[in-house]
């Protein structure tokens, strides 16, 4: 028995002496491996938990906005609720997909698109999921937030247009990020809720308008949930510049107005600082949907639109100027001492040169007419002659003078120069001389030459003031800020051209007569109609009967012109109105430009009004 004993004694103490040593040597592992962990590799993986535990999200600032001339908003910015996926959160799409169906429904394709997105993008990129969504289903994501490892919900902006149509052509509008935009290592770019501008002035002041962006830190749980924003870890977005227009959000709406059912383009010019007023082309488009992101129908329909209202026709639309360039010609005729303001040529309606005959609007002649009744009554054989005289290369330095020929987009992008023919650009162009006859035919503003509203307006400006008048659509608080260069006219020239547009519309023997003045009120103001031909009259159809506009397809009817400048005396604005194919200057340009001009300069006078009733108070 002792024996025995002795061998259970023996046997246990070698297993405990065993379990003791393997007991030992793991805890000394364990030891070593805590040592190495918290001791000697701590700050690795410090830093490995701090970023399983806390999260980076990029802050984007708010877009400055666009305002007019008095303040009024033209493009700012409202709450925006989307949804956004973050990649590498993600451990099962399908089953993602399948629990947001449950929530909401994704416009059609935009699953594909995801997927696709999901499958090129880096892990680290965000994607988009859905823009405008509801509150309610906002709210709800929010809540079951847990069981959507991924989604990132967001409260962001969108661009809003609050003028909408009126003024899409001067703000333009913002739109999602292009390919080429994404190669440099700026973040914000990369932002799938990040736009920036496309056209018009949010295009122009685009990086002013963007701003700066900021940074979170945050903490998340295991589920990706946000726990709480660490303040002191955050970098504020500041927010973009607000730019200030020259344009008159009011007068703008007024002009755009004046052009409902018609294609056209109206332009308002400040003469004392040059600054744009109104600067409306029609039909126009809603720049809202283009923020929000366009369907491919209601794009195509705009692309096929006869009346292209993705253009604007005011500073790119290329029409001949016909009877409003006929001030030009007079002038340098007079400062040429080919034209004495009193000398009378016979009209009879048509003049013959070689084999041609060149005829007057009015088919059966003015008579005998002088300068100032030339320019009234509008005389297309009194202007053949001047420009017989003065010859294609006067012509053509005169018109340069006034502003054709000269590009003026505003940086709106888009514009035109029109065409200032010269024998040198027939030769290079078609390869063929001069002919006389195509100087008659520029003499009346026809044949090659071509304008823009907006160089329509310039020319009159510059007629208006005797000065170089330069468009600008930026705001000026000194309203002198416009160059005083002159023109190289002398005074009696000016003066010649000025009372002949002033007979236009206050004679009753003229073109364009308003017995009760620009207001109803008796205001004087100056203007020249014009009617600009777009197709060629056979002598054929002289003989039998030549088509009135309304009997022509729209495509070949005449365009409409005006040009104007108001009050006569000391005058402060001016205006050019084109009706794309609407017929006769004098009644279809003239009245849209009367209510135009009325609206503004009454405007004027009632702020006018207050602001000296103010400082009376002061």
């Amino acid at each position: 028995m002792i024996g025995r004993d002795e061998e259970d004694r023996t046997r246990f103490t070698r297993r405990t002496l065993m379990l003791g040593g393997a007991g030992l040597l793991g805890f000394a592992s364990l030891t070593s491996r805590l040592y190495q962990l918290q001791i000697l590799e701590a700050k690795k993986y410090r830093g490995l938990s701090e970023e399983n535990q806390f999260n980076f999200r990029l802050l984007v600032p708010s877009r400055g906005r666009i305002l007019d001339r008095t303040g009024q908003e033209l493009a700012t910015n409202a709450d925006n609720f989307r949804l956004l996926l973050r990649p590498e959160q993600v451990s099962d799409l399908d089953v993602l997909f399948e629990k947001l169906s449950h929530i909401m429904t994704l416009p059609e394709g935009r699953e594909a698109e995801i997927r696709k997105e999901f499958t090129r993008r880096a892990k680290a990129s965000t994607i988009r999921i859905a823009d405008h969504v509801d509150w309610e289903t906002f709210a709800r994501v929010n809540l079951l937030l847990p069981e959507l490892p991924g989604i990132q919900p967001e409260v962001g902006e969108i661009r809003t247009y609050p003028a909408g149509y009126d003024t899409a052509h001067i703000t333009g509008y913002v739109g999602s990020v292009p390919p080429d935009h994404l190669m440099g290592d700026e973040p914000l770019l990369r932002h799938p809720g990040f736009r920036i501008g496309r056209t018009g002035m949010e295009r122009k002041y685009d990086l002013e308008l963007r701003g700066e962006p900021g940074a979170l830190k945050f903490e998340v749980n295991a589920l990706g949930r946000v726990i709480r924003e660490l303040p002191d870890i955050r970098t504020r977005a500041k927010p973009g510049k607000d730019i200030r227009l020259s344009i008159d959000k009011d007068l703008q709406a007024v002009a755009v107005k004046a052009f409902e059912g018609v294609s056209g383009a109206a332009c308002v010019l400040d003469l004392a600082s040059g600054e744009v007023r109104a600067l409306a082309s029609t039909p126009s488009f809603d720049p809202n949907k283009f923020s929000r992101g366009i369907s491919n129908d209601d794009y195509q329909a705009l692309l096929n639109d006869k009346f292209n209202p993705l253009f604007n026709k005011a500073i790119g639309g290329s029409f001949p100027p016909a009877s409003c360039f006929k001030p030009v010609v007079a002038m340098a005729a007079m400062d040429a001492r080919m034209a004495d303001p009193k000398e009378r040529i016979h009209c009879s309606g048509k003049i013959e040169l070689g084999d041609r005959v060149f005829h007057c609007w009015r088919r059966e002649g003015h008579g005998n007419v002088d300068l100032n009744g030339a320019i009234g009554v509008s005389c297309d054989i009194y202007f053949y002659e001047l420009a017989r005289r003065l010859g294609i290369e006067r012509i053509h330095a005169a018109a340069m003078k006034f502003g054709f020929g000269k590009l003026f987009d505003l940086d709106l992008g888009g514009g035109s120069a029109g065409l200032v023919p010269t024998q040198a650009w027939k030769r290079a162009r078609f390869d063929l001389p001069w002919a006389q006859g195509e100087t008659l035919i520029a003499g009346i503003g026809q044949g090659y030459l071509s304008a823009t509203p907006i160089q329509l307006a310039v020319m009159t400006a510059r007629i208006a003031t005797g000065r170089k008048i330069i468009p600008t659509l930026e705001h000026k608080e000194h309203r002198n800020g416009n160059t005083a260069e002159p023109l190289g006219f002398s005074d009696a020239a000016f003066d010649m051209a000025r009372q002949g547009m002033f007979s236009v519309v206050n004679k009753p023997w003229a073109t364009a007569f308003f017995p009760d003045g620009l207001d109803g009120k008796g205001t004087l103001w100056a203007g020249k109609t014009g009617t600009g031909q777009v197709r060629r009259i056979t002598q054929a159809e002289r003989d039998d009967k030549v088509l009135k506009n309304d009997e022509l397809p729209w495509e070949q009817r005449d365009h409409a012109l005006f040009v104007g400048f108001a009050p006569f005396e000391n005058p402060e604005l001016a205006i050019s109105v084109v009706v794309e194919h609407g017929g006769g200057g004098a009644s279809a340009a003239a009245p849209r430009a009367r209510r135009i001009l009325k609206f503004a300069l009454e405007k004027d006078r009632k702020l006018a009004a207050i602001t000296s009733k103010q400082g009376q108070v002061l």
